[in-house]
């Protein structure tokens, strides 16, 4: 899945109106050595130095935080380790490293909303493929895009693309500055704009590489709806989540997600392939009059 997602974004680089040959080639580059570490890392650290009692919690806390200090000291001088991970096996999340680029899955993640061995693809495309989509574009978005594939702080792309990139990045902030939280509470378009851009990107390119997959053979409809619905429903299930108030509102004031709504509404709504999927009409509420586009 990884691959597909991978071979989808090269087709997408190359349909770009926006971008220069110039650009598209060091995307190109940048893109095939995105380092890919999924499930555990391939060597493991030596906690036997490490000594947990059952005496005092906060004593291991201390002992444990040490131990880390001295871990992450002992690193100085030495050459990168590219094999390192920054989350446990079990860790229920994802990310993308800029300074490495590197997209990593651990093994917590992929199981059942985000990745389910026993659903249809369509659903773990629009789940777990999404997700893939999601942190490879973190290599593209506002942020990640100022590095180049060996992880250093490098503009890479000519005047005229940045430009094209950030007049559409502005769409995607100026959408999300839209949405309100509570009555007088707005989500902060670019507080938000970096996962806001990836989780449009991560869908654009999961949707193609699910596509593509089924290109030979169409799967027939489920429980009355079709694959392309289905691949929607998937990221619409990774994301749900219940929110009381008072989080949602510390979400807006101070996290880089928007609240989950605005995920799953957000994206989909600038996505023609939604619209048709669905049976939108302009005018509707998840057709945007001005939609964003970028990956």
């Amino acid at each position: 899945m990884v691959d597909n997602v991978v071979a989808a974004y090269h087709e997408r680089i190359d349909k770009l109106t926006w971008m220069s040959d110039s650009t598209k080639k060091k995307a190109h580059q940048k893109l095939n050595t995105v380092m890919k570490k999924v499930g555990y890392p391939e060597k493991w650290r030596d906690y036997s130095s490490l000594k947990m009692e059952r005496s005092s919690y906060v004593e291991n806390v201390i002992r444990g935080r040490k131990w880390f200090s001295d871990f992450e000291i002992s690193k100085l001088g030495k050459p990168i380790d590219r094999t390192e991970w920054d989350m446990t096996p079990s860790t229920v999340n994802a990310y993308y490293n800029s300074t490495m680029n590197e997209i990593v899955f651990p093994a917590g993640i992929l199981q059942p909303p985000f990745f389910d061995p026993k659903a249809d693809d369509a659903i773990n495309y629009g789940g777990m493929g999404a997700g893939i989509g999601h942190e490879i574009t973190h290599g593209f978005d506002d942020e990640g895009s100022q590095f180049d594939g060996k992880g250093n702080l490098r503009d890479w792309w000519t005047k005229d693309d940045r430009k094209n990139f950030d007049q559409r990045a502005t769409c995607v902030q100026q959408q999300f500055d839209g949405y309100e939280v509570e009555p007088g509470l707005h989500e902060n378009g670019k507080l938000v704009l970096g996962e806001s851009i990836a989780d449009l990107g991560g869908l654009a390119i999961s949707y193609a590489a699910y596509e593509k997959s089924i290109e030979t053979k169409r799967p027939p409809s489920l429980d009355g709806f079709t694959p392309e619905q289905r691949f929607f429903l998937g990221w619409a299930q990774v994301c749900e989540t219940k929110l009381r108030p008072e989080y949602a509102r510390l979400m807006a004031n101070s996290n880089p997600h928007p609240i989950s709504r605005f995920r799953v509404n957000g994206p989909l709504s600038n996505m023609e392939l939604f619209a048709k999927a669905f049976g939108c009409k302009k005018g509707d509420a998840m057709v945007r009059e001005n939609a964003c586009k970028i990956w």
